[in-house]
């Protein structure tokens, strides 16, 4: 199983930016679909994007697109997620993921990050 550890949460005013960073020790990230998923407090988990393993597709939200960007740098072996002009309804623990292919399911991927939190509140 991968284990991965997910960095970059804090509390950011609305419309400012934070990246999170999505890091393995002892494997190799590009051989795996990476996935950010998130959740809110009452909320069900929520995949958010999502970069494939082959050809470096990108999936998002709709809530999030033209706001939130997902790349790879494998030099670094490490998944960001870019998240500019954030509104209060972002607010949730951010999680990395991965598995074989992107889903928007959470119950699709096998290994998961201890989870980030953003708030973004004035």
């Amino acid at each position: 199983q991968v284990q991965l550890v997910e960095s970059g949460g804090d509390l950011v005013q609305p419309g400012g930016s934070l990246r999170l960073s999505c890091a393995a020790s002892r494997f190799t990230l590009d051989y795996y679909a990476i996935g950010w998923f998130r959740q809110a407090p009452g909320k069900e988990r929520e995949g958010v994007s999502c970069i494939s393993r082959s050809d470096g597709r990108t999936y998002y939200l709709d809530s999030v697109v033209g706001r939130f960007t997902i790349s790879r740098d494998n030099a670094k072996n490490t998944v960001y997620l870019q998240m500019n002009s954030l509104k209060p309804e972002d607010t949730a623990v951010y999680y990395c993921a991965a598995d074989r292919q992107c889903s928007r399911f959470w119950a699709d991927f096998s290994s998961w990050g201890q989870g980030t939190q953003v708030t973004v509140s004035s």
